[in-house]
Parts: C-alpha cells; structure tokens; sequence
C-alpha cells in the first residue's frame, strides 16, 4: 500500500497508460493475512509472533523424553539415583558379600544385623568372637569404606550373643531363667 492507501498493483502505470493487473487468489490471501495480522497487533495479540509455550511432559515426538521404554537396569539405576538409595543399596550388597569381605572363618560366627546412621551392627556366636571382633573394627572399617566410599561405615557396633535362653518344655518355673540358676 502507498502513502494514500491504495494498492499500486492496482493503479494505472501513467507511464505506460494502461491499468495493472488485478490480484489473484494467492495474492488476495496474502492481503487477508496481512490484514488480520494488523488486527492481532492491533488488539495486543501477536498471531504466530512468538511460539505456544508448551507444558513439559504434554506433548509426544521424536525427542527422547523420559517416557519411552529403556532397559530394566538403566530404569533401576533411575530410580535409585531419583529416591536417594545408592547408600543403603550399597550397604546391603555388603551384607550380602560379608563373607567375601571379612572372611570365611569371621562370617561363619559374625553377622551383620542392621545398618542406621553410618553404624553397622554385628552380632557375634559367642562372647570370645565378640572380643575379635571388637579387635578387628578398625580394619573392617576402612575396608568397608575403602568399599563402599569414605565415610559411609563411621562404627562398628558388636553385640555377643544374646536373648532370652529358649523355654524348653512345658515345665518351667515361674521367674526361672534356665537351667543354670538351680546350680551355685
């Protein structure tokens, strides 16, 4: 359009004394276009200006995302490293290899019992692997760190054998405990 408001396709060429052509189809959709577009702008609305913003995780393609399939241990990983899981994993898979870490003599009378707050619990057989043990933590310590990181086994607790002796029978005495208190 020129400065009058006229589409110079349109005007005659005083030039060449004849009319110019007439807009086609595709040049009369270009106008429609071109108007409503002065409209959107006019009203605040850039139509096709800037993109629809898209919500995360709505829309499918091509693209990877963190829907498709993936393999069985790549989704585990994925969901350890998502709910923080690593250390206690960790540790479990030393409770299942203690033999393997601390030795075959050690684990047949030494067993871990429960992980909390970067302390391991081991009970002991007996009272004399139970003072072993005890000797041994340190070394166990860095072993197990050496292992599973440093500063993930902080202490280990040792217990020796323990609980209520099994009541054997249905002839106890009442506030016995064992066949040992009825000798000296």
């Amino acid at each position: 359009m020129n400065e009058n408001g006229k589409d110079p396709r349109h005007a005659q060429d005083p030039q060449q004394g004849r009319k110019a052509p007439e807009a086609s189809g595709v040049d009369l959709a270009r106008q429609a276009l071109a108007a409503a577009r002065e409209q959107a702008r006019a009203r605040g609305n850039a139509a096709g200006g800037r993109k629809r913003q898209q919500q995360p995780g709505l829309r499918s393609g091509a693209r990877a995302d963190g829907r498709d399939p993936m393999p069985l241990m790549a989704a585990l990983d994925r969901l350890r490293t998502e709910r923080g899981w690593e250390m206690p994993m960790a540790v479990a898979g030393v409770m299942e290899r203690w033999p393997e870490i601390v030795g075959p003599e050690i684990a047949a009378h030494c067993e871990p019992q429960r992980y909390e707050n970067r302390e391991l619990v081991v009970r002991c057989d007996s009272s004399a692997w139970a003072a072993q043990l005890k000797l041994l933590a340190p070394q166990l310590v860095a072993r197990l760190n050496a292992d599973l990181g440093q500063g993930t086994v902080r202490l280990i607790k040792v217990q020796g054998p323990g609980g209520r002796p099994k009541g054997y029978g249905p002839w106890r005495a009442p506030g016995s405990t064992g066949p040992g208190d009825t000798y000296g």
